[in-house]
Formats: C-alpha cells, sequence, structure tokens
C-alpha cells in the first residue's frame, strides 16, 4: 500500500485506535492473509451455524464470527427472529463500533456479564442502538503474523450474573476453536 493509498483509506475508514498507522499496517497484513487463506469477506454457512449454536448454547440472542478490514464482517452471523420484536443486525458494521475492536486490540477475551457495571463499556454505538446489556468475545489468533483475524462473541439486551460468566465464556472459547478449523486459521498452541 503507497503512502498516498493509505493516507486515503485512513480518511475513508474510522480507527479504533491511536496509532492510525500501525492499524492500517495490520489491516492490510489480515486482508493478506485471508487471502492467503481463502477466506471470504462474505458470510458462510457454517460459520453461521456456529454462531447459531453459539448463541442457542449461551442463550444470548445474537452470535457472530466477525473479521477486520476496512469495517467489520460478520462471516458467521445468528438474529433472534425477525418476529422478536428485536433489532436485526446485518453483515456488516462500522469497524470501530461494538466491543470486538477492544478484543482485537488486547488480543484476549472480553467478557462483560454487565456493559453497565463497567463506565469504560456502558455507552458505545452497539449499545444505544440495540441495548446490548452482556457481550463475550474472544480472538482468533493467526499464528503466522500474530494478529487477530476473526473475533467470536454473543451479545444480548439482559445482563448476565458473574456466575454465569465462566460457562458463557467457555462456550465463546469453543466456538472460537470450531471458528478457526473451519476457515484453517493455524492458532498458537495455548
Amino acid at each position: 500500500m503507497t503512502t498516498t493509498t493509505a493516507r486515503t483509506v485512513q480518511h475513508q475508514i474510522q480507527t479504533y485506535t491511536d496509532d492510525p498507522a500501525t492499524e492500517l499496517s495490520e489491516m492490510a497484513t489480515r486482508l493478506t492473509r485471508f487471502s492467503e487463506l481463502g477466506i471470504p469477506m462474505q458470510g458462510q454457512q457454517v460459520l453461521d451455524d456456529i454462531a447459531t449454536d453459539m448463541a442457542e448454547r449461551t442463550g444470548f440472542l445474537y452470535g457472530m464470527v466477525n473479521a477486520f478490514s476496512d469495517e467489520q464482517t460478520f462471516l458467521g452471523l445468528h438474529n433472534p427472529p425477525r418476529d422478536a420484536g428485536y433489532p436485526i443486525v446485518g453483515r456488516s458494521m462500522n469497524r470501530g463500533h461494538g466491543y470486538c475492536p477492544e478484543v482485537v486490540q488486547r488480543k484476549r477475551g472480553l467478557p462483560l456479564p454487565d456493559v453497565a457495571a463497567s463506565p469504560r463499556f456502558q455507552s458505545n454505538h452497539v449499545v444505544d442502538a440495540i441495548g446490548i446489556q452482556s457481550y463475550f468475545g474472544s480472538p482468533i489468533i493467526d499464528e503466522a503474523t500474530g494478529l487477530v483475524l476473526l473475533t467470536v462473541c454473543v451479545i444480548d439486551p439482559e445482563p448476565r450474573t458473574l456466575q454465569d460468566a465462566a460457562r458463557v465464556q467457555t462456550i465463546v472459547r469453543g466456538a472460537v476453536r470450531a471458528a478457526a478449523d473451519v476457515v484453517k486459521i493455524p492458532t498458537p498452541a495455548r
């Protein structure tokens, strides 16, 4: 990516770090890895199935397998039934919205059983637009680059108890392993 192109792209996308140059470099590396691994930036039924299984097992309304490029793309997506009265999420979202950008930055899971209990996370675009009160997300880290290529998460309009947090996070971690296996991302040994 040339400097001129990087500057143009930087002005077209909202960054989620204080270091846009590094973020743009990481985005270029992610796009290259997606191409090398044959991961298309579109919904995939097998990842939808993983998102649905994770949402159903946790009792959450929404489940996602999320890729980060110039926007967040939900390669796997589970929404509540259309007639349930909850917002329906589309396949993409601004890359700075939600909690998954935090998972990408920290390169580790983020359990938020009660979003309102954390001043840092109690308000953002997703909370305000959809009414999310609980979030559990974990990264899929590419062994070759050390970058988070995907995040896996569940979100819900109801807060969860601290006692339930370990159960939910265990299910999300299982979905991380399943999604990494499906898209064939080599991950570091844990």
